[in-house]
């Protein structure tokens, strides 16, 4: 109940929404008595927003989110949600109270410490889910039970904080699901699902995945619409049964089971792969030489691809998700050709080749991305990366151009590294969450028809789509400004990061005014400008020269 309040109510303050709490959890234990009383029939969130209306003065606090009141629900909770600020500046970040008070504080009042804690995290990640922000606080719980032992308690703590997952980072994966089912709907989510579940749990039955991947669809709905407690509940109901078939699902998950219902969810979803059966049959037997395959697919089109799915991914992870829903689409789309020709065999015959292609294209993106970073490092990676996507989407702002080049370079180091069966579903995974960010802020303000087309289209095909879009030939660059081209002393005394960022802007600037601009220009007025730098900052009068440089 705190998560919820504080993740709509994030002004307000913990003791405001403790009476909130209560009054809900009082509501609660009354409706145990009596099912049938008239407040106890309402939906659960239904119940949470009717206490958000009464507060006094919400507009006061909220402004135009007090107009969500007069709405019926699900517009209601919809307008409610758009309220939410994932980056609240007026919200300080938790305070770990002083090492030597921390302990005292905990033993003395457990809940209490613990509520500031669940409440800090939670209106601070408006959108992370409730079971993933209930098991961070009894990681932290663990944390200081260990470590109120020590002598050093703050050495201690520190080390443990650091160990346990990063919020914002679990809040950005379970935000970009949220963004997936609702751009693309339940079957693309699903679909999406099924090839994950089916690489994680590959000794599984197809049934077994099946059952679990309606339940997760139905989690993930509840939690994407802030009803954190059906959420949560599910959630535990679906482990509760994942557990209970331990040798069913996965070898991986026995220590996540031991663990108490609270933190059991977020460890099995953190779980490593299980190893794959020995002694898989080849798929091509089954889907491209079976004379029965036509009529298998026409009878139950989504059934029949669906076990396609869960088939190829337990053979496969070293693919990312996109991949396989890629390989699928091209399996599908050739089915539905051939299967209306007299000859279907002859027609499918060359599937193996056809999908490979898929294959070879994502293996080779990562390669050439990844030899590029290794080769030349980091600074020239990214500007590589600003040069090709300046010129994909030149209307994008300079600073948003350069956060997104830096996010991908992110994806670069973190996934180049790793060993070659988990490089391609890193990247691709990693990138398809920065693409996702770009659509987001694409359907507010809206950059070019090519972007609007990626995003849109296909969600399987969207790397891809925008790996493979050209320069924007409708862009009309603006009238050249001498001012963005102006330098003074500030560039000699900056630091070497500060430096580097304004090469990037100028950089940036320089291909949206020239977007036809060649590689060997841009390196050309590169090394010109790194020249001028050296040059000038050794002058006494440092501004002339860089006026006549």
């Amino acid at each position: 109940s705190m998560v919820t309040f504080a993740q709509y109510l994030q002004r307000c303050s913990y003791e405001g929404l403790s009476k909130l709490v209560k009054e809900v959890t009082d509501l609660a234990q009354q409706c145990v008595a009596n099912e049938d009383a008239a407040e106890c029939t309402k939906p659960l969130p239904s119940i949470f927003l009717d206490k958000i209306c009464q507060v006094e003065k919400l507009r006061d606090s909220y402004g135009e989110m007090a107009d969500c009141c007069s709405k019926a629900d699900p517009e209601r909770n919809e307008c409610f949600l758009s309220f939410k600020v994932s980056e609240p500046d007026f919200v300080q970040p938790y305070q770990r109270p002083a090492s030597d008070v921390i302990c005292k504080e905990y033993q003395d009042n457990r809940v209490s410490f613990l509520g500031h804690f669940i409440y800090s995290v939670a209106r601070r990640n408006p959108f992370l889910y409730a079971p993933t922000i209930l098991s961070l606080a009894a990681d932290y719980e663990h944390a200081l039970q260990s470590c109120c032992r020590e002598s050093d308690i703050g050495a201690c703590l520190d080390e443990k904080v650091y160990q346990i997952c990063h919020p914002k980072k679990v809040s950005v994966k379970q935000q970009y699901a949220c963004g997936i089912l609702k751009k693309f709907g339940e079957r693309t989510f699903k679909a999406n699902k099924l090839a994950f579940m089916s690489q994680k749990y590959p000794k599984a039955p197809f049934s077994e995945i099946a059952k679990v991947l309606h339940d997760i669809k139905d989690i993930y709905k509840e939690c994407c619409e802030g009803d954190m407690l059906e959420c949560m509940d599910d959630r535990a109901e679906l482990t509760t049964y994942v557990c209970s078939k331990q040798d069913v699902f996965s070898s991986k998950i026995k220590h996540c089971c031991d663990k108490p219902v609270v933190e059991r969810s977020q460890c099995i979803m953190d779980a490593d792969f299980d190893e794959k059966p020995d002694n898989l049959p080849s798929l091509v037997e089954k889907y491209i030489q079976d004379k029965e395959v036509c009529k298998s697919f026409e009878a139950n089109h989504d059934a029949f691809l669906s076990e396609f799915v869960y088939e190829y991914s337990r053979r496969h992870p070293e693919f990312s998700t996109q991949l396989i829903l890629r390989v699928t689409k091209g399996y599908e789309a050739l089915l539905e050709k051939c299967c209306k020709t007299d000859n279907p065999a002859d027609c499918y015959g060359n599937a193996v080749e056809e999908l490979n292609k898929h294959i070879q294209e994502t293996q080779d993106v990562v390669k050439t991305n990844c030899d590029l970073l290794t080769t030349h490092g980091e600074a020239d990676f990214l500007k590589a990366l600003l040069i090709r996507y300046t010129k994909k989407m030149p209307q994008v702002s300079t600073d948003t151009l350069v956060e997104i080049g830096k996010k991908m370079t992110q994806v670069g180091t973190k996934c180049c590294q790793l060993p070659e069966d988990r490089r391609l579903p890193c990247s691709e995974g990693y990138l398809s969450i920065v693409i996702q960010d770009m659509c987001r802020r694409q359907e507010t303000t809206p950059i070019n028809d090519n972007v609007s087309h990626c995003c849109s289209d296909s969600y399987a095909y969207r790397r891809p789509c925008f790996t493979a879009m050209g320069v924007d030939t409708k862009y009309v660059p603006p009238a050249f400004d001498p001012e963005m081209f102006s330098f003074d002393e500030k560039l000699c005394s900056a630091p070497p990061a500060e430096r580097e960022l304004g090469q990037m802007k100028l950089l940036v600037n320089l291909i949206k005014r020239k977007p036809q601009m060649t590689e060997d220009q841009i390196k050309t007025i590169a090394s010109g400008f790194t020249a001028m730098v050296d040059k000038c900052c050794k002058q006494s009068d440092i501004e002339t020269c860089f006026g006549e440089e």
